[in-house]
């Protein structure tokens, strides 16, 4: 299968993730290896690892406006496009949210918050589109995704008080969640009194 370029930047964006996961939980200390400080801001160091894995985030999140742009500007877009793109998105900021918590330097809540919905607001998706429907992303999703964003790079920096940040992330996408399945729960309970017998 020969992939557009939006197509290949998404998975690159996938790949990027690979990386990042690679990057922050390689066992380091059990190979005798040892990470080094690249610099500190303050009394705060910022290790190699950490600088790393915020260049990829930055990068990943910038791919995933240029390869919607380019898709649509050149009217590229494609079925396979579609469905792979809000995997490599979820899985960009999903992932790096669980390391965080791995960390311990967020809430584990946080992440289970954003995967829980991300999976009810999946589910309503392709029982829609089983109904020749395309729900359109809504004004609080596009709040969620930048509020995670802006969230996740306040907290890879090291920026006082971010956490709070984080926890608005949490919030925003718990109340988008809820807004989804409220205006889009006809999508799951359409047949479902249906018992097989016609």
């Amino acid at each position: 299968m020969k992939l557009n370029l939006p197509n290949k930047i998404t998975l690159a964006r996938m790949i990027i993730v690979i990386f990042i996961i690679i990057i922050a939980l390689f066992p380091y200390a059990s190979v005798g290896w040892t990470v080094p400080v690249l610099f500190t801001i303050g009394e705060t160091p910022y290790t190699l690892t950490r600088v790393l894995i915020f260049i990829l985030f930055i990068v990943g999140s910038i791919s995933d406006f240029v390869d919607g742009h380019i898709a649509r500007s050149r009217n590229i877009v494609t079925v396979f496009g579609k469905f792979l793109d809000p995997i490599a998105d979820k899985l960009l900021v999903n992932v790096l949210y669980m390391i965080l918590a791995a960390w311990g330097e967020i809430p584990v809540i946080i992440p289970i918050i954003f995967i829980i919905r991300d999976t009810i607001v999946d589910a309503i998706r392709l029982l829609a589109i089983d109904q020749h429907v395309v729900i359109a992303a809504s004004k609080l999703g596009k709040a969620k995704t930048v509020t995670q964003m802006v969230a996740m790079c306040l907290i890879l920096v090291y920026v006082p008080y971010s956490i709070w940040v984080v926890y608005l992330a949490g919030l925003v996408s718990l109340i988008s969640g809820i807004d989804y399945f409220i205006k889009n729960r006809h999508f799951l309970l359409k047949g479902a009194d249906y018992d097989g017998k016609k």
